[in-house]
């Protein structure tokens, strides 16, 4: 587990990730996630592996996807409350396979963070007036049977965290849809007072707009009252939205490099080389076609949304709820979320 002190400097800070796509070979990732599902699997007795595991094609099950509590969306799989401490250590080593040690200590503070809302929403004293929230009530999910050059497949979701991972054929890799939530996104009383867990991912989007002229702020600023949640909620398909605000062919040097720092936010929770991959993708389609919008307040602390929009892939932020202190974030891809054009292309190009 990272100490506060080193989780605070390095959530806070972002640590922006290059892109290093020629440095990483393709496959890395995908063998330390297979390795790492495989000896978790190791450590679970037959009837946690019963729980836990899921036929590949059961698409009810791998695409089916919620970042509320547990109460409101009810969850298959294992969970992190049903493991011995052996066993959630395994589950940390296949996160730390899969994520950057940005993304690894991410997820981990927002589990944790249950905590410190459960003392919010059921104080000391009081007479429990919401559900307990709980950093173990995390659940796992394996698909298909994990191996250096399978197809298959593996989740962990719970309160404000949806991970998903799709592996084609040992080596490609989808991670997307992916959710971070926090609630509250910034402590403001107790021992952890300060933390802010997701600010790499809005300061940067708030430099952007306040960098933009009057002009390019017309037409990135979408609505002048942020909606109360992502737009495309937990939908399973999603469709890219309208308005687009600017697109990058319109913004100058300076905030062209503040649009590709709200990209990295998002891409560098992953491992370098499934970070690489989201990059090569994006670049693919055009950068240029990248498009910001804005809706809300530009006060830090005021409720306020935007989206990133390219060909492939769309970001969501929104930080509304609870007076601006309980964020909503995603990356989705159009045609890839859970590995859909990895598997047609796969499927395409390899008898079956």
């Amino acid at each position: 587990m990272p100490s506060r002190a080193s989780a605070r400097l390095l959530l806070c800070a972002g640590c922006l990730v290059a892109y290093l796509g020629g440095i990483y070979a393709a496959d890395e990732s995908p063998t330390e996630m297979s390795d790492a599902a495989q000896v978790f699997l190791s450590t679970l007795s037959p009837e946690q592996r019963k729980a836990v595991s899921f036929a590949f094609d059961n698409l009810r099950e791998r695409e089916r996807f919620g970042y509320v509590p547990t109460e409101d969306h009810a969850r298959a799989g294992l969970s992190l409350e049903r493991m011995t401490g052996r066993q959630r250590s395994a589950v940390h080593e296949l996160l730390k396979a899969g994520l950057s040690e940005k993304g690894y200590m991410t997820t981990d503070a927002i589990m944790q963070l249950e905590s410190v809302l459960n003392l919010i929403e059921n104080p000391p004293g009081s007479t429990p007036g919401s559900p307990e929230r709980n950093p173990l009530k995390y659940y796992v999910w394996i698909f298909g049977t994990p191996g250096v050059k399978s197809t298959w497949g593996w989740k962990l979701e719970g309160h404000h965290v949806s991970l998903n991972f799709t592996i084609v054929n040992g080596a490609m890799v989808s991670t997307a849809p992916h959710f971070f939530g926090a609630n509250p996104a910034e402590v403001k009383d107790g021992p952890q007072k300060g933390l802010r867990l997701l600010g790499y991912e809005e300061d940067p989007a708030r430099e952007l707009v306040t960098m933009l002229d009057a002009a390019q702020r017309a037409k990135a600023v979408i609505a002048k009252v942020a909606p109360n949640n992502i737009v495309t909620r937990n939908d399973p398909t999603i469709k890219p939205l309208t308005p687009t605000g600017i697109a990058a062919a319109e913004l100058q040097p300076r905030q062209r490099e503040m649009l590709m720092r709200i990209i990295d936010a998002y891409t560098s929770v992953m491992a370098p080389d499934l970070a690489a991959d989201r990059m090569a993708s994006l670049n693919k389609a055009g950068v240029d076609k990248i498009s910001f919008a804005w809706a809300g307040e530009l006060e830090r602390g005021r409720p306020n949304y935007y989206r990133v929009q390219g060909p492939t892939f769309l970001i969501e932020y929104d930080n509304v709820q609870g007076n601006g202190n309980h964020v909503h974030s995603v990356w989705r891809d159009f045609n890839g979320d859970w590995g859909r054009d990895l598997l047609r292309d796969h499927l395409a190009s390899v008898p079956h």
